[in-house]
C-alpha cells in the first residue's frame, strides 16, 4: 500500500481528548471510516507515506474488536450514510477484519484500496460487497516495478483480470505519479480496452520530484491526456482528476456540497482514519503527529478534525479556488502553517502549478460546450461517479 511521502517527521504536541456534546465533528450526512486492518505490507514501495514517523510495520495487530467498533458506529455515526475504506499497509493481509467488518455492517458500502497483490486470496461473496477497488499501480510495468518490486506490475494486471468478474463495483488504478518521465502512453494504457480498470486516479507525488524540467514534463503529458479526454463526446476517458475538474467547473455547487464548501479531501469533514491500536487521524499521513489525533475506538470518543483550512493558506486568492477548493490539507499545512519553506518550495508550489495548468488546459476546451454535446451516459458519468466520494478528486 502506497501513499505520497511528506519530507519531514513534525513532533507536536497532543491535545487533550476533547468531544462536546453540542457540535457533530461529522459534517454533513456522510462519512468515511477508513479501516487500517494492519501496518504491515508485504511490498518496499519506495515512496511510502507510512515511513514517515516509523508508522510502517509500527501496528501489526488490530487492538479493538468488532463489538468496540460497532458501540462506536451507533454512538458517533447514527444516522449517518458510511462507507468504508479498508486500508493499510495492505489490508488484505488482515481479512479476518475485512469479513468480519462486512458481515457486522452488511449496509454499509465499501472500497478496498490495496496493492492487489492478495486480492485473488478474498471470497468471492467479499469481491462482491466491494463499490470499488483502489489498486495502487504507478504507471507501466517499468515504472511500476522500479517503485515496487520486480514482476508487480504484471501480478497485478494478472490478479486483477482473475478477479474482475467477482467485483461487484469498480476498479479504479490509483497512480502515485512521482517518475518524471512517466509517459502518456503508459498512463492511457491504464485505462484501454484490455485493461482491467474501470478508472484512472491520480496523484502528483508528495516529494521532492519536481526539480528541472520536471514540472515541464508533467505539463506536456498533462496536455496529451486533456486532449484526448475531450476527443469524443460519446464515450468517457474515464480519468478521474480531469473529470472530476470539469464538473467543478460547469457545476461549482458539486464542488462544495459534500464538503460543506472546505477542502475536496475531506479531512476536515467527514473522514476517519481508524489505526489499529484504534486511534483516529484525519488524514492517514499525518498519523505521525498525536496534535492530529480526533478520536478513538475503544475509548469511544470523536472530535472535530484538527486538520482545518488556515488563513495561513494562500488558496483563496487563487484563480483555481472556486473549483480546487484548496487541495491536499496535508500539504497546505505543512507548507503554510508549520511554515516549511523548503517543503513549500519543492512540492506545494509545483503541485499547486500543476494543478492550475490542467484547469487553463481545460478551458482551453471549452468544457461548457462539449458537456452539451456529450451523451446522457457521459454526463452522468461527469455529474455523479461514486468513486469522486472515494478520492481526493484534485491531484
Amino acid at each position: 500500500m502506497t501513499t505520497e511521502n511528506p519530507i519531514h517527521f513534525y513532533p507536536i504536541t497532543a491535545s487533550a481528548p476533547v468531544c462536546t456534546s453540542d457540535t457533530d465533528p461529522i459534517v454533513g450526512g456522510r462519512v468515511e471510516l477508513q479501516l487500517l486492518t494492519t501496518l504491515k505490507c508485504n511490498l518496499n514501495c519506495s515512496y511510502c507515506s507510512l515511513g514517515v514517523g516509523d508508522v510502517l510495520g509500527s501496528q501489526i495487530h488490530v487492538e479493538y474488536d468488532i463489538e468496540q467498533l460497532s458501540a462506536f458506529v451507533d454512538k458517533h455515526l447514527h444516522g449517518k450514510e458510511v462507507y468504508v475504506t479498508f486500508y493499510g499497509g495492505e489490508p488484505t493481509l488482515n481479512k479476518t477484519l475485512m469479513l468480519a467488518v462486512m458481515e457486522r455492517f452488511p449496509r454499509f458500502r465499501f472500497q478496498l484500496q490495496t496493492n492487489a497483490t492478495l486480492i485473488d486470496n478474498l471470497p468471492e461473496w467479499a469481491l462482491g460487497r466491494l463499490s470499488n477497488v483502489l489498486a495502487s499501480i504507478d504507471g507501466g510495468e517499468s515504472t511500476t516495478d522500479g517503485y515496487r518490486g520486480r514482476g508487480i506490475y504484471r501480478q497485478v494486471l494478472k490478479n486483477l483480470r482473475e478477479v474482475r468478474g467477482h467485483i461487484g463495483g469498480s476498479i479504479t488504478a490509483r497512480v502515485t505519479w512521482g517518475n518524471p518521465d512517466t509517459c502518456f502512453e503508459e498512463l492511457d494504457q491504464l485505462v484501454s480496452d484490455s485493461s482491467p480498470f474501470d478508472y484512472l486516479y491520480w496523484q502528483f507525488v508528495a516529494d521532492e520530484m519536481y526539480a528541472g524540467d520536471s514540472v515541464a514534463k508533467r505539463k506536456a503529458v498533462l496536455v496529451q491526456l486533456i486532449d484526448k479526454f475531450f476527443s469524443r463526446t460519446d464515450v468517457l476517458y474515464p480519468l478521474i482528476p480531469l473529470m472530476g475538474m470539469v464538473r467543478n467547473k460547469l457545476f461549482p455547487t458539486r464542488a462544495q456540497e459534500l464538503y460543506a464548501g472546505l477542502t475536496q479531501c475531506r479531512v476536515s469533514t467527514h473522514l476517519l482514519n481508524v489505526m489499529p491500536n484504534g486511534e483516529i487521524y484525519p488524514c492517514p499521513d499525518m498519523m505521525y503527529a498525536p496534535a492530529m489525533k480526533m478520536g478513538d475506538v475503544k475509548a469511544n470518543w470523536l472530535k472535530k478534525s484538527p486538520l482545518q483550512p488556515d488563513p495561513t493558506m494562500p488558496c483563496t486568492d487563487c484563480e483555481a479556488y472556486s473549483w480546487c477548493r484548496g487541495n491536499c490539507m496535508k500539504n497546505l499545512h505543512l507548507g503554510y502553517v508549520k511554515n516549511d519553506l523548503r517543503y513549500r518550495q519543492n512540492v506545494v508550489d509545483p503541485i499547486c502549478d500543476l494543478i492550475r495548468f490542467m484547469g487553463q488546459e481545460i478551458d482551453k476546451h471549452n468544457p461548457q460546450a462539449w458537456f452539451e454535446q456529450a451523451t446522457l451516459p457521459v454526463r452522468k458519468q461527469i455529474m455523479e461517479c461514486e468513486v469522486y466520494e472515494y478520492v481526493e478528486v484534485m491531484p
